[in-house]
């Protein structure tokens, strides 16, 4: 298997290749409901991230924010101590699509050196559940789908071998 600092430097050109194949296949798995499907992806999800060690990418957190819900403000300021409108304004702002999201990247909670995250275990609930892709109702997540391809080696994995084991 490819080191990671291979497969990130493939990914961009793989995803971009594969995207709207992957957007056309999810339009197909919403027309034909799958009773299986959350299973399948739940156990493609796993068998990857066996092969996968996130602390060997840590792509999303060089290159992403996720979302800060109300709940995620509280828990992580309270954790470092902070009243949440310092927390907001030292390291959020509001996207395009009204939004809290980081001001900057790579996250700020980032552990460059190892890619460990310095409030793991108080992370905003988007990093917890990141790729989503061993969420139920996987056909909602298309699009979130398509666009993790470009950003998580997983993900792009784990969607090559669901159009291998489900073809539409």
């Amino acid at each position: 298997m490819k080191d990671m600092n291979q497969r990130l430097e493939e990914l961009p050109k793989l995803a971009a290749e594969a995207r709207k194949e992957n957007q056309k296949y999810f339009q197909k798995l919403r027309k034909r409901p799958y009773k299986r499907l959350d299973l399948l992806v739940q156990e493609i999800h796993e068998e990857e991230f066996e092969r996968t060690d996130c602390l060997e990418c840590g792509n999303c957190c060089k290159t992403t924010s996720p979302i800060f819900t109300e709940k995620d403000i509280q828990r992580i300021s309270k954790h470092l101590r902070m009243k949440e409108v310092k927390f907001v304004e030292q390291y959020l702002e509001r996207d395009e699509d009204d939004f809290m999201v980081l001001k900057s990247a790579p996250c700020t909670f980032l552990d460059e050196s190892d890619n460990s995250c310095f409030i793991y275990d108080v992370r905003p609930k988007a990093c917890a559940e990141y790729p989503h892709t061993n969420r139920k109702k996987f056909t909602q997540l298309g699009a979130l789908t398509v666009k993790n391809t470009e950003i998580c080696p997983a993900t792009y994995e784990i969607m090559e071998e669901l159009k291998r084991r489900m073809p539409l």
